[in-house]
């Protein structure tokens, strides 16, 4: 039997106060200390549609430490399995939740901070935008845009809702490709006239409209045809598309300009100081892909698309989504792969490491893409690639496309976003989307 014990008033205050002031012990991951980050300061985060790509980008994001992923939304349920595997090895938890559907997902997480989104080109733009509009801050996979009117939204969202929006031009926060830039903005180049854009070398600029045969479609819970598709219009299903099939059709894709366009316009257009803005002129080119197509800004400044590894008088590049910049005092050449950028001049290495370190020191920015979206989370600045510099570059791109698919010369308003007396390229900006998977 319990003996019960009698305290005085006076001895229960004594006792009181001494628990009140005793010492007790708190972790350090939850103060934050010995370079933990405390659970109030993390950035949660969830995917959108992770396949290959979003993979390799959520294997990127999830080792920063003030970062925490709780979600994967995803039509397939192979692929939400994946991602959740991947998420909760990496927490040594199975806390990873799993959605089909994007409305679901976004009516019910309301705690999560921002979302990456990985899915096919047909999606980036209205996730993105439903994103926003639910108060999530956004990294979008490239490229960011299936037309000019998509792009338009994407701004407005971002504005209207105040959201922080990174498109995946990750090469605008690397050190070589940063270094090239800075060159043209020093002016060691001279006057620039003339920069170049690699665009992909596989498929076409004129693209698909057919569709693949139908097969049985699979039970809803394996796979969401209808929410996989989203805006597009209908189609019968056919397991091709949902293992990157949908390449090369017009219902899903921006084209082999696009493709490598979405990264390499944005580097010529940040270097040549036009990311808000759109090239005014399109010469069109007698074959399937755009090579050779010459643009022109308004400040003069020609960007030629290019679709092999380039290699000329001025330089060039050997590798993936390469740019060369051509000034009247040299040229700098970059792509994937290299060590460092090639130049006319050798000497102009030299300041390697000053030019980008002195590039971090004006502008704040990092040379880790995804470091600086969650900075620019935390501060509220706008990103390196915003959603103005994500929309005019795509707008270059859509408006080549356009310039390919018409077979014609083309010229475009970057004020009035319209092109200048043709009514058959207007009509392009813009494609009916599906209910009721509308912006």
């Amino acid at each position: 039997m319990a003996m019960k014990v009698q305290l005085s008033r006076r001895e229960f205050l004594k006792r009181s106060a001494m628990i009140a002031t005793a010492p007790y012990l708190v972790s350090a991951a939850a103060l934050g200390r010995d370079g933990k980050v405390a659970p109030s300061e993390k950035i949660i985060m969830a995917g959108l549609g992770i396949g290959n790509r979003g993979t390799h980008d959520l294997n990127w994001m999830i080792p920063e430490p003030d970062v925490q992923f709780v979600a994967i939304c995803d039509a397939k349920k192979a692929q939400r399995q994946a991602v959740k595997n991947i998420i909760d090895t990496r927490y040594g938890n199975t806390d990873c939740k799993m959605y089909s559907d994007i409305r679901e997902f976004l009516a019910v997480r309301t705690d999560v901070d921002a979302v990456l989104i990985a899915t096919g080109d047909r999606w980036h733009a209205l996730a993105a935008t439903m994103a926003m509009r639910a108060g999530k801050d956004v990294y979008s996979e490239k490229p960011s845009s299936m037309t000019i009117a998509e792009g338009q939204g994407v701004v407005e969202a971002a504005r209207h809702y105040g959201r922080i929006y990174q498109t995946g031009t990750q090469r605008l926060s690397e050190g070589n490709f940063t270094f090239a830039n800075e060159l043209v903005r020093l002016g060691r180049l001279g006057k620039v006239h003339t920069v170049r854009a690699h665009i992909a070398p596989w498929d076409a600029a004129e693209m698909r409209h057919d569709w693949l045969p139908a097969e049985p479609e699979p039970p809803k819970d394996e796979v969401d045809w209808d929410q996989w598709l989203g805006p597009c219009p209908w189609r019968p299903y056919n397991s091709e598309y949902t293992r990157g099939g949908w390449r090369g059709h017009h219902d899903f894709h921006t084209s082999c300009i696009g493709e490598w366009g979405a990264h390499t316009f944005a580097s010529c257009q940040v270097a040549i100081d036009a990311w808000q803005t759109s090239a005014i002129e399109y010469q069109y080119v007698k074959n399937d892909s755009g090579d050779g197509m010459v643009t022109k800004f308004a400040n003069g400044i020609r960007m030629i698309l290019n679709r092999e590894g380039w290699q000329g008088s001025a330089g060039g590049w050997k590798g993936s989504c390469g740019v060369c910049y051509e000034g009247t005092e040299g040229w700098v050449s970059i792509a994937d792969g290299y060590s460092q950028p090639e130049v006319s001049n050798p000497a102009m290495l030299a300041d390697f490491r000053k030019i980008v370190n002195d590039y971090i020191a004006r502008t704040g920015r990092p040379m880790s893409h995804v470091r600086d979206l969650l900075d620019c989370i935390k501060s509220r600045r706008q990103t390196v690639a915003n959603p103005v510099m994500m929309h005019r570059t795509m707008t270059t791109v859509h408006a080549a496309n356009f310039c390919m698919w018409l077979k014609r010369d083309l010229k475009f308003d970057p004020d009035k976003e319209e092109f200048i007396n043709d009514a058959e390229a207007n009509r392009l900006r813009t494609r009916a989307m599906r209910q009721p998977w509308m912006m």
